[in-house]
């Protein structure tokens, strides 16, 4: 990966922590930093390292994933549940990064995506696991495994004042992923194709591309993301294809690969509200929907009416729903 204008990627980091890090001696502070090196490794399933980029942050690690937004929070599950003695804090998020180098030429990540992870963990007590709303309303829309995977702990405001809804994964949650798990761990350590001379040089010119795929044949996937949605495919072409079928947006991020996958960010497009549900229950209105922006814009809608919100938008069963009361009297 070059630095260019354009290295502005939506990926899903994983931040760790080590618990009570600080408080030990330099001596306990080398075991406990093996230890969650070891963790870790064992936790990414061997992954190639094209598709991830690892941060030293001393007293843990922060990890950003160019691949499918799920293998952060396989990765997550496992080093949670491997970590034995060793207490963490984790954090997932799914945001914009940006590859830089630092001052040793090193590959670096900064961005949104990177400080909201780092947040998230923040809020973590001691051996929790917790993932952004932007990430769980992603996850959520990979597979049927992953509706109903998290539930909702509230919002938590960081020193910056902002707020942040946060999830934890139930209980059984690996057990429940287990298949998927497997599909992952599989598909981490891929077949190497042969190296050549231009194979070679391409990659450590950051332009190693994955052979183009027949657009006809490669339907892209749409993400929904809150605000935003994450359009993401196999070839540029679908991609490009998937956007124009959304009508007029505006991207956030340009079309570009991010792994073996094209990906682009644009905001979420009005179409969302119309998507909402309203159910009437003699004074009462059930407003339902894919994100709470379009639940939000729905209710706004429903106030000429006389409708008030009662109580807050919450995500209930992989949608968003509001209830609303009807006040005749400011009809």
């Amino acid at each position: 990966m070059a630095d260019s204008p354009d290295d502005t990627w939506v990926c899903s980091v994983l931040f760790i922590d080590i618990v009570g890090y600080s408080t030990t001696t330099v001596a306990e502070q080398l075991e406990l930093k093996r230890n969650c090196n070891r963790l870790l490794t064992e936790a990414l399933g061997n992954i190639a390292e094209r598709s991830r980029i690892i941060l030293d942050t001393g007293d843990g690690a922060a990890v950003t994933f160019f691949g499918a937004p799920e293998n952060a929070l396989f990765a997550a599950l496992r080093a949670r549940d491997g970590s034995g003695e060793l207490s963490l804090r984790l954090g997932v998020n799914l945001g914009p990064v940006r590859v830089v180098h630092d001052l040793n030429g090193q590959e670096n990540v900064v961005g949104d995506g990177i400080n909201v992870a780092q947040r998230v963990m923040s809020f973590c007590e001691p051996d929790q696991l917790l993932v952004s709303r932007s990430f769980h309303e992603v996850a959520c829309r990979l597979a049927p495994d992953y509706v109903n995977l998290f539930t909702l702990q509230g919002v938590r405001t960081d020193k910056h004042e902002r707020a942040h809804e946060v999830y934890a994964p139930v209980e059984d949650a690996r057990a429940r992923l287990s298949v998927a798990e497997a599909e992952w761990l599989r598909r981490a350590n891929p077949p190497q194709r042969p190296v050549t001379a231009e194979s070679e040089r391409r990659r450590s010119s950051g332009t190693t591309r994955r052979p183009a795929t027949n657009a006809a044949n490669d339907s892209a996937m749409v993400f929904d993301a809150g605000a935003n949605l994450i359009v993401s495919g196999y070839s540029r072409e679908s991609v490009e294809k998937a956007l124009a079928s959304l009508g007029e947006v505006r991207l956030i991020s340009p079309v570009g690969q991010v792994g073996d996958k094209w990906v682009a960010t644009c905001e979420h497009p009005d179409v969302a509200v119309s998507a909402c549900e309203v159910e009437e229950l003699g004074y009462t209105r059930i407003v339902s929907g894919p994100t709470r922006e379009a639940v939000a814009a729905k209710v706004e809608e429903l106030k000429p009416s006389g409708a008030l919100l009662v109580g807050e938008i919450e995500s209930v069963s992989g949608k968003w729903v509001a209830i609303c009361e009807i006040d005749y009297a400011r009809r």
